[in-house]
């Protein structure tokens, strides 16, 4: 079984899978064909996270994410008169996009220890066909380009890329992409790492170059994806796994280990949306003020999992009150997509270019739309994420997994910047401690602490299905409540698959999105 939030790639995924592939090359089948389905989402010009589960062993995780160019400092900007990083156009570009060398990771996995066969051209297949044939134009997609209209047509390639005929495309009008099937076609051809090293790389820093971004060839030819052992926490015996930083995984894993402590009884209550509310604060918190790269974090992320910390985290919360809030926050757009085959083996994927559309910046010869994550970097010096060369951003953007004490095994994520962590506590909860079924659990009412992708404000956003009554509490408690619609698309695209020891795979998909889950 396959979920992604556009069905487009959750049949691409099955089909690898009725071909005899694995979850791998699935997922990179899926991965692919979602690129140039929602390319607003997300492309081969991001970056990605993986969490691989073989049954019998802890998950293996994939860091792919880029590091800022070698000429991207904090005087590369202030000299040129910014106090901050801009958020669009070639000087947003400054980190190297890492999602192709994670599928290459990925796939080197699949081949020496899962026994993956299948040819890359194939695997690429149907991202190829349908760049070329053209997809439908999707509602959010239309929405997106009419609302991001004022900041992205500034980048270089964007309108003739997004608007070829001066104007924008409506839901349901056919959107091709043959420089982007080109593209494909030669990774498929040359292989993954040709992205980073041979012509179709010194076509891109070309393109880079010339567009006017830090980013160069040889910051290419340095990038490798990461093979990182996944954080983890118990949760009432479950084990919940993790990306560590530079990923907001920290935070997901907090949350719900503080959440734990707090002895909630009962989904869809006062109690229950505050005490997700609440535990989401404090990680946030610790999130705000250590989560970097790796190589310069002041403390190991493991200690703030450490069950005494998460006992003074829950004692810290008021039952009855809200703490006062916001802190900084950022948002984001991404897409999150699972895979499960035959033989009990998942994939918990999440692929991002940050913003909607990323940087949207288009390069000319080969159609890659690039990310815009290195925005996240502070020109200040004395930030914990401040801008240094070769330096790996903050990423909002985590893949979860879970050992259930069932010897069941879920796969779950979503899109959506701060409610990432917020959604991933929502289904996990719902779903293993409180017994709703995976749709359920899934469909489900949500709500959204901060900003996402799409949003300014950081209220408490609650979608209108929720019980009037829980609402007033909420309020009278002291969270600044904002009601939206019954199935608000900022509350992002969430999806998830269950394994279990008999066989069985349970799969959902979000109804705010395109998406499907699909199983044979």
């Amino acid at each position: 079984m396959v979920v992604a939030p556009h069905h487009l790639a959750a049949h691409a995924g099955v089909r690898v899978l009725e071909d005899g592939g694995n979850a791998i090359e699935a997922m990179i089948a899926a991965a692919s064909t979602i690129a140039v389905a929602y390319p607003h989402m997300n492309s081969i010009g991001g970056d990605n996270f993986w969490l691989v589960h073989e049954p019998g062993n802890d998950p293996i995780g994939i860091d792919a994410c880029g590091g800022a160019a070698k000429a991207a400092d904090i005087a590369f900007y202030r000299n040129r008169g910014f106090d901050t990083i801009p958020s669009r156009g070639p000087l947003a570009a400054l980190t190297v996009a890492g999602a192709v060398s994670g599928w290459q990771e990925a796939l080197r996995i699949s081949t020496e220890s899962w026994g993956g066969r299948l040819p890359l051209q194939r695997l690429l297949e149907d991202a190829i066909f349908l760049a070329r044939d053209g997809v439908s134009v999707t509602r959010t997609l239309a929405e997106n380009l009419r609302l991001k209209n004022s900041e992205t047509k500034i980048a270089p390639g964007f309108s003739a890329t997004f608007c070829p005929d001066g104007k924008f495309p409506a839901e349901g009008d056919r959107f091709r992409q043959s420089r982007m099937a080109h593209t494909l076609e030669n990774l498929g051809r040359h292989g993954l790492d040709s992205f980073y090293r041979g012509d179709l790389a010194a076509a891109v820093a070309a393109d880079l170059e010339i567009a006017g971004s830090p980013l160069r060839l040889s910051d290419l030819e340095r990038h490798v994806a990461l093979r990182v052992n996944p954080l983890s926490v118990r949760v009432a015996g479950h084990r919940v796994y993790n990306l560590p930083p530079p990923t907001q995984g920290l935070a997901s894993l907090m949350l719900l280990g503080i959440f734990d402590r707090l002895g909630v009884c009962e989904a869809e209550s006062f109690d229950y949306i505050h005490g997700i509310v609440e535990s989401s604060k404090r990680a946030f918190l610790v999130r705000d003020n250590y989560v970097t790269d790796p190589d310069y974090m002041l403390k190991d992320p493991a200690v703030f999992l450490d069950p005494r910390v998460l006992d003074e985290m829950a004692s810290g919360i008021d039952r009855s009150s809200a703490l006062p809030w916001p802190a900084e926050v950022s948002n984001g757009d991404t897409v999150w997509l699972g895979a499960i085959d035959s033989g009990g083996r998942a994939v918990s994927f999440i692929q991002s270019i940050y913003w909607e559309f990323g940087s949207g910046m288009v390069l000319d010869q080969t159609g890659i739309t690039w990310q815009n994550r290195g925005i996240s970097f502070s020109l200040d010096e004395n930030h914990h994420n401040s801008l240094k060369p070769r330096r790996r951003p903050f990423h909002t953007i985590q893949p979860a997994l879970a050992h259930l004490s069932d010897g069941r095994v879920m796969a779950y994520g979503t899109m959506g910047g701060e409610g990432q962590p917020q959604t991933q506590a929502m289904l996990f909860t719902r779903q293993v401690l409180y017994g709703q079924s995976v749709q359920q659990a899934v469909t489900a009412p949500r709500w959204l602490l901060g900003r996402t992708w799409g949003a300014e404000s950081t209220t408490l956003k609650i979608e209108n299905r929720f019980d009037a009554e829980v609402v007033n509490q909420l309020r009278q408690a002291g969270h600044n409540v904002e009601i939206v619609d019954e199935f608000d698309e900022i509350m992002g695209h969430a999806g998830a698959l269950v394994h279990h020891p008999s066989g069985l795979i349970e799969g959902a998909s979000d109804p705010r999105s395109d998406g499907q889950a699909v199983g044979f």
